[in-house]
């Protein structure tokens, strides 16, 4: 995966250039190449050799605490000394003030070599972005930058076990706690309420766990607020603290009441935690202590800025699970011997077993993985390389490329974790028999990345936000931003003599994602559009690679002797030839307001 990396980084972001900007003066092409360089050796020694560990040995709840096998200590730690967790911040803060697109760059292979190791991290770093980006003074001081040191770490507490992507019905209640209005830090609350599906709710990595927890403030009467209007985020730590970030001692009544055995992600305990049971009466009154991050109503509005940030990384871990499977399945190809290569006529050529990398359809599936994997690594890249423009280019460009960022975030999170998950079935099948064993890895890989799909937002939540909102918002603005970006690239691909006719083709798509956004609302009818919002998704996801794989191939076209290169076009090729194409079947019915799915009857399936 390196070799893709630092060509996407490197040619095709042109990273480099970030460095004449005041914020990465002091990098260069040198630091940047060590930084991964670093990552990488630590991925591949320590990550990767505990990987298979953590999820042969999983999370158990022994006497109230969680267990974790060795191999979990070794990663958190050995993470928190590479100083990732403060990677883009100052040097106040144990920073390195680096590109969000190379902090992204390096995250990969960590989730390459061990998706499920590593404590969590970063889960703690967004947790830490968000109290940075609205918390206090002191909350900053203390819970922010002990989370960047990795002193503690931190985790995001959303659902409950009554409401999972439906936020408006958590029940978690917080009052304000008599006497709590001087507290340094933020008005203190006490909290009552489950939280279920918690990663990373308790362990002993660290000495303190920082959780962010979603929660409505009852009134005088005891209701709480309807709707997701009425959301509030409080900190609640597992250990209270005093001003100077010193344990006091004092448990939180904050108790982790069960483990969820997952699939995948084995290495990372998911939990289910309650609030203010009890279990911990804290300084003569019920409840767990929590603090206020901001206003009272506007919680779920801070939080999405961890959520946007960890769909982004969502996807890059996905990416990075399918390429672990693209190359564990390429490594098994070019290997193992099976079968006879045939000759034109369709005779045997030869009486010896070769390679099954010969076999026209193993390359089909390895040309198919490499497609998805590099396709999704450029998209989740593409990403971060946006939030670098948001954050330190001129106000006109920093806009622009907020303005498609968070039209391609719902992409960003979906399309890896699908079509990524599609890449380590191939993987599994490349190995026949052998991918359904523990002695291969692509299993793991499989059941991993599986979660994708359903973490931060699942493919149906991302549909509704795209289609219901993100391209119709401000007018339609993002979209006819998108379609300028799409345009330049198709204009460039015209100069090109092997690309002019995939230039057409792209051109040709975005004008049917057009069509379909007409025709879904023509009616104005939100239930018969909106019915049809996943193969919309579907369809935009394929037309947003198809884009950067065009771009991609435009730069592969400046290395006519690279074999880096004559694969990237390859890969290009095979994605326009067979996956573009499945546009015109998902867009079909989004076009055509097509009732079939929402006319179903509940009765009727088992009728």
């Amino acid at each position: 995966m390196r070799s893709a990396l630092d060509f996407l980084l490197r040619d095709w972001l042109a990273v480099e250039q970030l460095t004449f900007r005041p914020r990465f003066a002091d990098h260069s092409h040198d630091t940047f190449a060590a930084i991964l360089d670093t990552c990488e050796r630590i991925a591949e020694d320590v990550f990767a050799p505990a990987n298979r560990t953590v999820d042969i040995d999983e999370p158990r709840l022994v006497d109230g605490k969680v267990v974790l096998p060795d191999a979990a200590y070794v990663t958190a730690r050995a993470y928190v000394e590479s100083g990732m967790l403060a990677a883009s911040h100052e040097a106040s803060v144990g920073g390195m003030r680096l590109p969000y697109v190379i902090e992204m760059a390096a995250n990969a292979m960590f989730a390459k070599a061990g998706v499920g190791v590593g404590g969590g991290s970063l889960l703690t770093v967004g947790n830490a972005n968000l109290l940075m980006a609205h918390g206090t003074a002191e909350q900053r001081r203390v819970f922010a930058h002990n989370e960047l040191s990795g002193r503690w770490f931190g985790t995001m507490c959303l659902s409950e076990p009554q409401a999972g992507s439906g936020l408006g019905d958590i029940t978690t209640r917080a009052l304000a706690e008599p006497g709590g209005a001087d507290d340094p830090f933020g008005r203190r609350y006490r909290l009552h309420g489950n939280k279920m599906w918690i990663s990373n709710g308790d362990h002993e990595l660290t000495e303190n766990i920082i959780h962010l927890v979603l929660a409505k403030v009852q009134d005088q009467a005891g209701r709480l607020p309807a709707g997701v209007k009425g959301i509030s985020l409080f900190i609640v730590p597992k250990w209270l603290v005093d001003e100077q970030g010193k344990l006091t001692g004092e448990r939180n009544d904050v108790v982790v009441a069960g483990l969820n055995h997952k699939l995948g992600y084995r290495g990372l305990p998911n939990t289910l935690l309650n609030f203010g049971e009890g279990r911990h009466v804290v300084r003569g009154q019920p409840g767990a202590v929590g603090y206020l991050v901001g206003r009272v109503g506007e919680g779920l509005k801070y939080m999405f800025h961890f959520m946007n940030e960890a769909r982004i990384v969502i996807g890059l871990g996905a990416a990075a699970l399918g390429y672990a499977g693209y190359e564990a399945s390429l490594r098994y190809a070019r290997e193992r011997r099976q079968g006879r290569a045939l000759t034109p006529d369709g005779k045997a050529a030869g009486s010896g077993a070769v390679c099954i990398i010969e076999h026209p359809d193993v390359r089909r599936m390895l040309l198919a993985q490499k497609a998805y994997s590099e396709g999704a690594l450029a998209l989740s890249l593409y990403c971060a390389r946006l939030v670098d423009e948001i954050n330190t280019a001129s106000p006109e460009v920093g806009a622009e490329a907020r303005c498609l960022l968070e039209l391609l975030t719902p992409i960003a999170k979906s399309w890896p974790s699908e079509w990524c998950l599609e890449a380590n079935s191939l993987a599994i099948q490349v190995h026949g028999g052998c991918g359904y064993t523990r002695d291969f890895p692509v299993e793991q890989y499989w059941r991993d990345n599986r979660l994708n799909m359903i973490h931060e937002g699942t493919h149906g939540i991302q549909a509704l936000d795209l289609l219901g909102r993100k391209v119709r918002q401000d007018g339609g603005a993002a979209m006819r931003l998108f379609a300028s970006r799409v345009d330049a690239t198709v204009e460039a691909a015209a100069a090109d003599p092997a690309l002019q006719k995939y230039g057409t083709t792209l051109r040709g798509a975005l004008r049917s994602l057009g069509r379909a956004i007409d025709g879904a609302w023509a009616n104005g009818d939100h239930l018969e559009a909106l019915s049809n919002a996943t193969p919309f998704l579907q369809a935009f996801g394929h037309v947003v690679v198809a884009w950067l794989w065009l771009d991609l191939g435009l730069v592969a076209g400046r290395f006519p002797e690279s074999a880096r290169a004559l694969g990237m076009r390859q890969a290009m090729r095979y994605f326009y030839e067979f996956e573009l194409p499945k546009i015109a079947a998902w867009l079909g019915p989004v076009e055509n307001c097509s009732r079939t799915c929402c006319a179903m009857q509940n009765e009727w399936f088992d009728a």
